[in-house]
């Protein structure tokens, strides 16, 4: 039997807004979890049973967590990190990617074409930690910067949309008399907000839940971002929980902890989320533009 283009229309429809409730119920319930159980007292929690609200409403997760005396400092060197970095790496990537327009540039498609094998092959941690420490790198603020300063990815993702933006008005500018910067600053930059926009919230969100970086290039606790004292808080907590657990043969003793690795874990998750959640109203509109404009092929 055959259907009708317009009813088979319908039928994709029906079934693509079936898909989009699903894969959205997927993502929303595992957070109601998370935040009704950071909120909630963690003996009542042992008991099990809390899905969508706290049982029985409680800060001291939290407390527990803001106890630790690092903890405004690591926020400070998260927020510099996130900011500096962020504001370097979007200008300086901004920059590459123009330039690689240029179609009079020398030797353009074989510089492309380096850019691009890097991708491919990755040294490994211990390489990188002999090359960031020759470069007087490591155990400094520098190290959270520097390394991710450019990625290639985001070269070719800005490449592509400066390729799409109007030719004639860049051509208008350099009749003119616009040189190259002034064209990039003053015309390119402020058409492509979208992809500035996507890349920027992109690179923020991964500087600022990296924990990696503190915890092999850092040994200073002073210079530790908050995503690694989150993570040492919540692996030293666990342990001291596994080692009352083995001691006692039971979970009995697991009551003379404050909180434990669970509850800890989903306190920290809210507090490594809640900033980008007030991040992304402010960027939603450039975002959703940026990644519909900037994913077309080239």
């Amino acid at each position: 039997m055959n259907i009708p283009k317009d009813k088979s229309a319908i039928i994709i429809r029906i079934f693509s807004i079936i898909f989009i409730l699903i894969m959205v119920v997927s993502i929303i319930l595992p957070m109601i979890n998370i935040f009704a159980l950071a909120f909630n007292s963690e003996v009542d929690a042992q008991k099990g049973g809390i899905i969508f609200y706290p049982r029985k409403f409680s800060l001291d997760n939290f407390k527990e967590i803001f106890k630790q005396g690092t903890l405004l400092n690591a926020l400070f060197i998260s927020i510099a990190k996130t900011v500096i970095g962020r504001i370097l790496s979007v200008i300086l990537t901004a920059i590459a990617a123009y330039v690689l327009t240029i179609k009079t540039l020398p030797f353009r498609r074989v510089i492309s074409f380096f850019l691009v094998f890097t991708m491919l092959f990755s040294a490994g941690v211990v390489p990188l930690y002999i090359l960031l420490n020759q470069l007087h790198l490591t155990d400094t603020f520098w190290v959270y910067i520097l390394p991710s300063i450019y990625s290639v990815y985001n070269i070719l993702i800005m490449r592509t949309f400066f390729n799409q933006l109007p030719s004639g008005v860049i051509e208008a500018a350099r009749v003119d008399g616009c040189n190259d910067f002034q064209i990039f600053w003053k015309i390119v930059l402020p058409m492509s907000k979208p992809i500035v926009a996507s890349i920027t919230l992109f690179n923020a969100v991964n500087q600022w839940n990296d924990w990696f970086t503190g915890a092999f290039f850092v040994r200073n606790p002073n210079l530790k971002p908050l995503a690694t004292v989150l993570q040492d808080m919540l692996t030293r907590q666990a342990a001291i929980a596994d080692a009352l657990k083995q001691k006692s043969g039971s979970y009995a003793m697991l009551d003379k902890l404050t909180i434990t690795g669970d509850s800890m874990q989903m306190a920290m998750i809210v507090l490594m989320t809640i900033p980008v959640l007030l991040l992304f109203p402010f960027v939603q509109k450039h975002f959703v533009e940026g990644i519909n404009i900037g994913s077309t092929k080239e």
